[in-house]
C-alpha cells in the first residue's frame, strides 16, 4: 500500500538553487581561511490523528529505506486499520525516497506501547515494548504489563508474539539479534511484584526490590533459553544493549542503588552498565557519574573493542568534567573492561539531553537528543523543548548540530544515516508553528530528515 504523507519534500527547481548555495558555501572562508561548515538543511514531517503519536525507535532497512516503531492512540487521521482507542504499536515502513509504503498497528484492547525495533537477518522484524492487553495480536497477559516483543516478517505480518512477566509493571525497552540467530531483550523487571521471581534455576536468586535491569535470551523461534535480573533495591532502568567480540553483552541504563549488583554509586542516579557472560553470569559492573542525576539513554560499539555510551548529566564533579546548565549532554567512551576512555559535556545553561547514538559511514556519530538551551553548544530555542540532532567526529567535536521544534514540546529518541547519506531523527510534537506545520492532536510523530 502507498501512502501519502504529505511529507514537505524540496521541489525540484530548488534542487538547483540549494546546490549553488552549497558551492557558493564551501568557496567561502573564515577570517582565518579556513572553510567554514554549512549547517544542513531539514524536512520536517508530522503523522497522527486526534490522539497522542510518537516515535520511539527507527531502523534503517536492507533495500536502503526505513522502518519506525512507536505508539498511536489515534483512529482517525494518517492512521489506518485500528479498531480502539487504546494505545497499540505503530510500525510505519517507507522507501529509500522517503514514500510511506506500508503502516500497522499491533496490540489489543488495553495499552500497548512499542519501544525498539530492529531488522533481522531474515529481512524481517522485532518489535519489543510492553504491553497491559490479553486479546487481539496478544495471547497472554501476566500481570499489569508485561514485555511484549513480537517477530514479523518482511511486510510486518505476526510470525510469532511472546509477552514475559509477573503480576507487575514489567517493561520491555530494547533488543538485539544475537550472533546465534536468537535474541536478547532487556527492560525492567518489578522485583518487589515478582516476589524475587526473573532469574532461571541456574542463577541464584538475590530478593531485590523496585524495578531491575532483566534480561532475556531467547532461541530463533521466540523460545526462552534464560533470563536474569541485575540490579540492587532502588530503582535500576536499562536503556541499551551489545554483543561484543566475544558473544558477551554490555548493557547500560542509570541507577540510584548502591548495594546487592552496585558497588561503587557515585551519588543519587548514575549510568551504569553491567557486563554478562553469553549465558548470563555478571563480568564486571560500573557506576559512571557525579554527585547529581547522571541518565545513560544508549550505547553502541564504536570500534576497536570500544563503546559510545549517551545520556544526560547534572552532575559536575568526580567523572563529570564540566557541566555547563541544569542538564547536559554527556558522552563517555569505554572500553571492554568498562574503563573511561575519555569523556565529553555538550549543551548550555538549560536542560539538555542524549537518547541515541548511531555511527555514520564516515566515521562520525550522529546524536538525537532534546534542548532547552540557546548559548554554549545551542544556537536558538524555538520553544519550551526543541529536538536536537548532533553530528560528531570520531573525538566527540561537533561537525554540526541542528534544532528543530515550535513553541510546544519537540523530542526526538532516534536516529540513524541511511545509504544515501541524509539522516533520519524520529520523536514526537505537539507544536504546530515555526518548523512544525502541522499537528493533529496531542502529540504527532515527527520524522525529521536531514541532508548535509
Amino acid at each position: 500500500m502507498t501512502y501519502n504523507t504529505e511529507m514537505l519534500f524540496i521541489k525540484p527547481q530548488y534542487y538547483l538553487l540549494s546546490f549553488l548555495i552549497f558551492i557558493a558555501f564551501n568557496c567561502s572562508s573564515d577570517d582565518s581561511g579556513n572553510p567554514t561548515k554549512q549547517e544542513p538543511t531539514a524536512t520536517i514531517t508530522t503523522l497522527g490523528g486526534a490522539g497522542n503519536e510518537s516515535g520511539k525507535s527507527i531502523v534503517k532497512t536492507s533495500d536502503g529505506g526505513y522502518a519506525i516503531l512507536g505508539y498511536t492512540q489515534s483512529m482517525d487521521g494518517d492512521i489506518t486499520n485500528k479498531q480502539n482507542t487504546s494505545f497499540d504499536y505503530w510500525l510505519l515502513k517507507f522507501s529509500a525516497t522517503h514514500v510511506l509504503e506500508w503502516q500497522k498497528t499491533y496490540g489489543g484492547s488495553d495499552e500497548d506501547r512499542g519501544n525498539d525495533i530492529i531488522q533481522t537477518n531474515d529481512g524481517g522484524f522485532a518489535i519489543l515494548g510492553f504491553s497491559k492487553s490479553a486479546d487481539g495480536d496478544v495471547s497472554a497477559n501476566n500481570g499489569l504489563t508485561d514485555f511484549w516483543f513480537t517477530k514479523l516478517d518482511i511486510t510486518g505480518n505476526v510470525i510469532w508474539e511472546k509477552s514475559f512477566g509477573f503480576s507487575g509493571v514489567d517493561t520491555g525497552i530494547s533488543c538485539i539479534q544475537t550472533s546465534d540467530d536468537g535474541f536478547l531483550l532487556t527492560g525492567i523487571l518489578d522485583v518487589t511484584a515478582s516476589g524475587g521471581e526473573g532469574n532461571s534455576k541456574s542463577f541464584s536468586a538475590k530478593r531485590h526490590a523496585g524495578g531491575d535491569f532483566w534480561v532475556i535470551k531467547l532461541d530463533a523461534s521466540g523460545v526462552k533459553q534464560w533470563s536474569k535480573y541485575y540490579g540492587g533495591t532502588f530503582t535500576d532502568t536499562p536503556s541499551g544493549i551489545v554483543q561484543t567480540q566475544d558473544n558477551s553483552y554490555i548493557i547500560i541504563g542509570f541507577s540510584d542503588s548502591s548495594d546487592v549488583d552496585i558497588s561503587n554509586n557515585k551519588g543519587s542516579y548514575d549510568f551504569w552498565g553491567v557486563k554478562i557472560s553469553e549465558l548470563g553470569n555478571l563480568i564486571w559492573e560500573r557506576s559512571y557519574g557525579g554527585s547529581e542525576i547522571d541518565e545513560a539513554w544508549d550505547i553502541i560499539n564504536s570500534g576497536n573493542g570500544n563503546y559510545l555510551i549517551v545520556g544526560n548529566t547534572r552532575s559536575n564533579d568526580k567523572d563529570v568534567s564540566l557541566n555547563k546548565g541544569a542538564s547536559d549532554l554527556w558522552l563517555i567512551k569505554i572500553n571492554d573492561n568498562g574503563d573511561i576512555v575519555w569523556e565529553k559535556v555538550l549543551g548550555g545553561s538549560s536542560f539538555d539531553a542524549g537518547r541515541s547514538v548511531s555511527k555514520t559511514q564516515d566515521n562520525g556519530f550522529i546524536i538525537s537528543g532534546n534542548s532547552r538551551s540557546t548559548d554554549g553548544d545551542l544556537k536558538e530555542n524555538k520553544g519550551q523543548n526543541d529536538a536536537w540532532v548532533i553530528k560528531i567526529d570520531a573525538n566527540a567535536n561537533i561537525i554540526w548540530q541542528k534544532t528543530i521544534g515550535g513553541s510546544g514540546i519537540d523530542l526526538v529518541y532516534d536516529a540513524v544515516e541511511l545509504n544515501n547519506n541524509s539522516i533520519i531523527a524520529v520523536g514526537e510534537s505537539n507544536s504546530s508553528n515555526q518548523d512544525i506545520v502541522k499537528n493533529q492532536g496531542f502529540t504527532d510523530l515527527l520524522i525529521i530528515q536531514i541532508n548535509e
